[in-house]
């Protein structure tokens, strides 16, 4: 196999457009949407996007420092959005607060903040963050203690291709994931893992195999829960040209193939993330059948006979 470039800091920095205009005094983003839960049951999730600092890890793939901030916002401020968006939003057992980079890092949300968060959701059932595996440590297990609600952590796994995960600028080994993995699940914190199909640098058909080891992993090491994340081609630095067609969407069947072997396994609950599906599934025929298809797969982790199309998708 040919020697794949590496991305450092600077290059990804200079690469980037600009930042989307945001108000740190409100989440960028926040609905709700039906999930499955550890549970088996299928309920509502209020999932807040707030608004912070950028995320210290500058991968390849991401585009969410889009809505960030350049600078640390105010002590107060993040807790603020949430209990904004709560007011704002049907009530749910289930929340996720997602910073487009990592909970626990002082530099994005402060502890202040954190506590009136955890006072926030005290009427829920379960609160789900996200933060890279370098900053779980005793911070999390703190966190989990001052709350009501049973805490999960998504922490991002994004391949075990061992070629490619050390050129994602990532700043993690898998070593790294399965001492966060094992340090949370032995605090009793659940945890989700994000999968990319197919990674930066993959084929297709690469990702295909990758994503599925990388569920595979993610299970063996505790993980509850694998959400399959498709790449978008120009999502981050993947809209610049690498001149070796190392940016690659999925395709439908793609994501149908991971998402099928991976509920297969049988380890632990598997979704594929169907936002803006609709730049995938471009068959009038069997598009949005297979649309749903998935959706129904994410919800009962049962999978059904295929739909059949000449399509090339």
């Amino acid at each position: 196999m040919p020697e794949l470039p590496r991305l450092d800091h600077r290059r990804v920095v200079r690469r980037r457009t600009s930042r989307n205009p945001v108000d740190p005094q409100r989440p960028y983003a926040f609905f709700v949407e039906p999930e499955r839960t550890a549970d088996g049951v299928v309920e509502d999730v209020a999932t807040i996007f707030v608004t912070n600092k950028e995320c210290p890890f500058r991968c390849v793939f991401c585009d969410l420092w889009k809505n960030t901030t350049p600078e640390r916002v105010r002590p107060g401020m993040v807790a603020g959005q949430v209990e904004w968006a709560l007011a704002r939003l049907p009530f749910t057992p289930h929340v996720k607060v997602y910073n487009s980079g990592n909970f626990f890092d002082e530099q994005a949300i402060s502890r202040t903040d954190r506590l009136r968060i955890a006072r926030l959701v005290a009427d829920r059932r379960t609160l789900i963050v996200e933060c890279h595996p370098k900053l779980v440590d005793r911070r999390c297990v703190t966190f989990a203690d001052s709350l009501a609600p049973r805490l999960e952590v998504a922490l991002g796994l994004e391949t075990v291709d061992p070629r490619v995960l050390p050129r994602l600028n990532k700043g993690m080994t898998l070593s790294d994931f399965q001492r966060a993995a094992a340090f949370l699940v032995s605090h009793d914190v659940r945890v989700r893992a994000f999968i990319l199909l197919p990674a930066p640098f993959q084929s297709v058909d690469e990702g295909i195999h990758w994503a599925v080891r990388s569920v595979e992993f993610a299970f063996s090491v505790g993980v509850e829960c694998c959400a399959i994340i498709p790449l978008r081609s120009d999502r981050g630095l993947m809209g610049e040209s690498h001149g070796d067609g190392s940016a690659h969407a999925p395709t439908l069947s793609a994501m149908e193939t991971v998402l099928e072997e991976g509920v297969r396994l049988r380890r632990g609950r598997v979704f594929m993330d169907l936002w803006d599906i609709e730049r995938t599934a471009t068959c009038t025929a069997c598009g949005p059948r297979r649309t749903e298809r998935l959706r129904e797969i994410n919800f009962s982790q049962v999978v059904p006979p295929r739909i059949e199309c000449d399509c090339a998708t």
